[in-house]
C-alpha cells in the first residue's frame, strides 16, 4: 500500500525571512519528502523562495483561519496530498524523521484525523499552555487528546473533506478548538505525539494586541457554534470565572469583556450542536466540554 503523502502549508506575513527559510529548509531535509510546500503570504508580498515551494500572496491579512484555508484549497487542488502538515514560520523541526512518523501513523489507522505535535523551544522546555490538556500535566505523555496545538499539527485531507475547514471569522484563536470538536462530532481521532517535535521560541498569547477581544469573541462563538444548549451557559460561566481569576490588567478585561458582547450580538455561522456521545467521549479523555 502507498504511504499517505504529506504536504505542508507555512502562513507567514513577511516579518520572519530567517526564521523562514531555516523552517523550509528543515522540511526540505525531511526523510520522506513532501509532496507540496504552499507558502501563503498573509497581506504582505512574498518573499524570496526556494524552488518547488508554492508561493501564494494574498493582498490582504485573512487571519490564521482563512490564510490556512487557502493554503488548504491549494493543496487540494494538486490533488496529490493525503495528510495537511501545518507549521508556524518561526517553527523549526529539528529531527528528519517527522513525516515518516507521520505518514506511518495515518497508514496504520483510518479513523486518525488530527496528530498534534508538541512545542519546545530551544532548550526543549515545552509551555504548559501549549500540553492539550487540563492541569499541570507531563509534556511527554502522549494519547488521545480533545484539541491540538496550532503551531504544527497533521491533518488528515479526509476528515477535512468531511468536516470542513478552518472557521475564517475567527481569524485567531480557538480555531483549533472549533475543529478539534467538529472533527471528534465526526468519529475522527485526535492524537497528541510529543515525539514529534516543533521548536519554537517561548513566547505569550498576550503579545497580540487583540488577543483579549478575539479570545472572548472567539469563545461565545466557540460554544454557540457546537455545543448543545444547555452546556452553552456552563462552559462560558466557567470560563468567565477563570478570566476573571487570572486576568490582572484592566485594560485587558475591559477588552475581554467588549470581545463576549460582541461574540453574544454577532452571528459566527451555522449552528452543528456536537451529539452527547461526543460529550462524553470528551468527558472520559479528560476534557468535557464545559471548561
Amino acid at each position: 500500500m502507498a504511504r499517505a503523502r504529506v504536504g505542508v502549508a507555512v502562513l507567514t506575513m513577511g516579518t520572519r525571512p530567517a526564521e523562514l527559510r531555516a523552517l523550509l529548509d528543515s522540511v526540505a531535509a525531511q526523510d520522506l519528502p513532501a509532496t507540496r510546500v504552499v507558502v501563503v503570504s498573509n497581506g504582505a508580498p512574498l518573499p524570496e523562495l526556494p524552488s518547488g515551494v508554492t508561493g501564494v500572496e494574498l493582498p490582504e491579512n485573512l487571519g490564521v483561519s482563512g490564510g490556512r484555508n487557502v493554503a488548504m484549497e491549494r493543496l487540494r487542488d494538486f490533488g496529490d496530498v493525503d495528510v495537511l502538515v501545518d507549521l508556524d514560520d518561526d517553527g523549526l523541526l529539528i529531527e528528519r524523521d517527522v513525516f515518516s512518523r507521520i505518514a506511518a501513523m495515518y497508514d496504520a489507522d483510518d479513523a486518525l484525523g488530527v496528530v498534534s505535535f508538541r512545542i519546545a523551544d530551544e532548550t526543549g522546555f515545552t509551555q504548559q499552555r501549549h500540553v492539550p490538556r487540563i492541569g499541570r500535566t507531563d509534556p511527554l505523555r502522549g494519547g488521545q487528546v480533545t484539541t491540538f496545538l496550532g503551531g504544527g499539527h497533521a491533518l488528515s485531507m479526509r476528515m477535512l473533506e468531511r468536516v470542513g475547514g478552518w472557521p475564517e471569522d475567527f481569524f485567531f484563536t480557538h480555531e483549533e478548538t472549533d475543529l478539534a470538536w467538529r472533527a471528534l462530532d465526526d468519529g475522527w481521532k485526535i492524537l497528541y505525539a510529543p515525539e514529534l517535535v516543533l521548536q519554537h521560541p517561548r513566547t505569550a498569547p498576550t503579545r497580540h494586541g487583540v488577543y483579549y477581544r478575539m479570545t472572548a469573541r472567539n469563545r461565545v462563538w466557540l460554544a454557540k457554534r457546537n455545543l448543545p444548549a444547555v452546556l452553552v451557559p456552563l462552559y462560558l460561566g466557567a470560563w468567565t470565572a477563570l478570566t476573571l481569576a487570572r486576568t490582572r490588567s484592566a485594560p485587558g478585561l475591559r477588552a475581554w469583556f467588549g470581545g463576549f458582547a460582541e461574540g453574544v450580538r454577532k452571528p459566527c455561522g451555522a449552528r452543528r450542536p456536537m451529539r452527547w456521545s461526543t460529550v462524553w467521549l470528551m468527558a472520559r479523555l479528560g476534557r468535557p466540554p464545559v471548561i
